[in-house]
């Protein structure tokens, strides 16, 4: 097996998708995080399609490129270990504004999203729902209220303002990622205006999609939560329907870990670790 064909389990080589324990039930959504430095590009280039090579290319930034390359090598070993076949069976296509899905011959849909900031990727999975992730770095210098009052809506400016000036960075972007989420599980792409629809922000305040002032029936077809994060990020997951469980899992780089340690937790996958690369 070449090294472009195996990915490390523990101290294991295996095929990307003969992973154990990636069961994903309807009523299930699974949601994934990863470092992405210190994982080579070249290994994850090989499960790339040809226009996810000439978009990698098209980065200015050698570390850009790399998360790019990594990220969507990771999300596509992750789908091919849930159907159980190789990385190469995967075939996909693209909604009208651009939303990956996809084409599988008589199964179930699997729909996935990903994200990722600042050298941290985030999938989520599930079967036959809708759903959109985002996660964001919180940047310092980064003019919170000038870019609230251009691109939110007006209840959420005010809303923000409300927001004790200590807490308005995280109120900010948890607004951001909340609204992202939403227009990508909707697969709206820029093409959906962030200022028309509101959702909550304040800091301890659970997420919420509390209006849409162009289709009010949106308020009961989506869910949405915020997700773990480390410190200094944060990130949301909009999912349709509200009868799902959410199960966590963390796509950590370890050292020759136990690999039966790992099988073992995978039998219980709340906040589980794999080592994937």
């Amino acid at each position: 097996m070449s090294q472009a064909e195996a990915i490390s389990y523990g101290s294991v080589a295996l095929k990307p998708s003969r992973f154990p324990g990636l069961a994903l039930d309807v009523a299930e959504v699974h949601l994934w995080q990863a470092p992405l430095d210190g994982r080579p590009a070249d290994i994850f280039e090989s499960f790339l399609s040809a226009d996810e090579l000439a978009r990698a290319n098209r980065f200015h930034f050698i570390k850009d490129r790399t998360h790019f390359v990594v990220a969507r090598g990771l999300v596509r070993n992750l789908l091919a270990a849930y159907l159980g076949i190789n990385c190469s069976e995967l075939r996909f296509s693209y909604g009208a504004k651009g939303k990956p899905f996809l084409l599988l011959d008589g199964q179930t849909q699997i729909n996935f999203n990903l994200s990722h900031a600042n050298g941290r990727a985030a999938f989520a999975f599930s079967r036959g729902r809708d759903l959109g992730v985002d996660l964001e770095y919180v940047k310092e210098d980064f003019d919170v209220e000038l870019i609230a009052n251009r691109f939110f809506s007006r209840a959420e400016v005010l809303a923000l303002r409300t927001v004790p000036a200590e807490l308005r960075k995280q109120a900010f972007f948890n607004c951001w990622t909340r609204k992202e989420a939403y227009i990508k599980a909707r697969g709206e792409g820029l093409s959906m205006p962030l200022d028309q629809f509101d959702v909550s922000l304040r800091p301890g305040e659970p997420a919420a999609l509390l209006n849409n002032y162009r289709e009010e029936r949106e308020l009961t077809r989506w869910s949405m939560k915020s997700i773990p994060a480390p410190e200094g990020y944060v990130g949301a997951l909009v999912v349709e329907g509200h009868d799902w469980q959410l199960k966590s899992f963390s796509l950590e780089k370890v050292n020759a870990p136990n690999p039966s340690a790992n099988v073992t937790a995978l039998a219980c996958p709340q906040h589980n670790r794999l080592s994937l690369g």
